[in-house]
């Protein structure tokens, strides 16, 4: 429930793996939240070494992470536009007869249909974009670093938008193992189960994929800017 929690309520990282999932496949999204769980394996070592805590010192080190994730955020954005207008037309070259002396289709050619482009690609998004989600570092700033002392912890509190209603609903015992465990695998188990849900939606759904990137670039753009300006604003308060 605790890595459910933190997995599931929208955001960028989902737009990513949403955009991922009904544009390239399941593998595609499965990779990209691997991707954010790789970036939360990382912080929770520098977590349990004491090394985030050193941002909390720092608001301008926080800021410049701020402002790098709001312009990845807008060329994630840029590039859910470009997928989102290539789902609309559909490529049916290898349909086509070739015209009397045109050479053959080259195999090695790319592919202009996004879902066969290469899979890697989600991952490296997913993971550099957590690196530099203020959310994320804020998360195990103060939540992540209460996870590894012994007490207790509200998790469903800390869903973003409407855990103060939820307060109470589910509170743990920390600084055990099996809490950690539970974590990882509530965002595995998101990380495997949010790409299934979209790709099996988008079979029984004509056009899904370029409403759902669609819908992403203007997650992953709405961010960006609400990124930029607070790191703006930090070094520049109006």
């Amino acid at each position: 429930m605790f890595g459910l929690a933190l997995a599931a309520p929208p955001g960028p990282m989902n737009a990513i793996i949403a955009e991922e999932s009904v544009i390239h496949g399941w593998l595609a999204g499965f990779k990209a939240g691997l991707g954010a769980m790789s970036a939360d394996a990382i912080f929770f070592v520098l977590a349990a070494l004491g090394v985030v805590t050193f941002l909390q010192g720092s608001p301008t080190l926080h800021a410049v992470m701020m402002g790098v994730g709001g312009v990845l955020l807008l060329y994630f954005a840029y590039g859910a536009v470009q997928d989102a207008q290539s789902s609309f037309q559909p490529d049916d070259s290898s349909d086509r007869p070739n015209d009397p002396g045109e050479q053959p289709n080259d195999p090695t050619d790319q592919p202009n249909n996004p879902s066969e482009r290469p899979t890697g690609t989600g991952f490296t998004k997913a993971f550099v974009l957590a690196l530099t989600n203020p959310y994320q570092i804020l998360f195990w700033i103060t939540i992540g670093v209460k996870m590894l002392d012994p007490g207790t912890l509200d998790v469903l509190a800390e869903i973003p938008y409407v855990g103060a209603s939820l307060t109470g609903t589910l509170v743990v015992q920390t600084g055990s193992p099996s809490l950690v465990i539970g974590f990882f695998g509530g965002i595995l188990i998101w990380a495997s189960g949010f790409p299934a849900a979209l790709v099996g939606a988008e079979r029984r759904v004509n056009k899904l994929a370029p409403v759902v990137a669609g819908g992403s670039a203007l997650v992953l753009a709405g961010f960006g800017l609400m990124f930029l300006s607070r790191a703006v604003n930090t070094f520049v308060p109006f």
